[in-house]
């Protein structure tokens, strides 16, 4: 069960980091913090229901919804360009170009990838994970930066298939 001061605390640490969305279970509840951007979603499924909670003025607003339906989804992205496929995180962790921050990285705009090429590593919990791009093409973007944290879904590249 999550107290209501440990659910402020939550958004000011999401508040002030990159992280867009941030899920958590614990003894049977689930928190899901979602900011779509200035102002955070709070979801609690399987708690008591609280009304709302609105923060105070000097924090983003927030509203706190109980027992959210298990079908909330993160929002969507934006629709890919020209039938691109878009290489998502399966995690929320961080991101790393390269394999050590002296290498070069994996792959950049124009690089061309098979199904089993490593595009990236995701960490999560001290765990170094290679994400492969699962298609053939080019790459046309990367929609992050080396170091920054990002969340389940969350696009990552865009790839023209071949």
């Amino acid at each position: 069960m999550f107290k209501l001061n440990e659910i402020k605390e939550l958004i000011k640490l999401i508040d002030q980091t990159s992280v867009h969305e941030f899920e958590i279970e614990n003894e049977g509840t689930k928190l899901a913090i979602r900011k779509p951007g200035k102002a955070e979603t709070v979801f609690v499924q399987g708690a008591p229901a609280i009304s709302t909670y609105t923060a105070p003025a000097a924090e983003p607003a927030a509203s706190v919804a109980a027992a959210a339906p298990a079908s909330a989804a993160p929002a969507a992205s934006a629709a890919p360009k020209e039938n691109l496929h878009q290489i998502v995180s399966p995690m929320v962790g961080t991101f790393y170009a390269a394999s050590t921050p002296d290498s070069p990285p994996y792959v950049s705009p124009g690089s061309k990838v098979t199904e089993k090429s490593v595009v990236c590593i995701l960490e999560a919990m001290k765990l170094m994970n290679e994400l492969e791009a699962e298609v053939r093409g080019e790459i046309v973007e990367v929609l992050v930066q080396n170091g920054q944290l990002v969340e389940y879904g969350q696009p990552l590249f865009t790839v023209r298939p071949e």
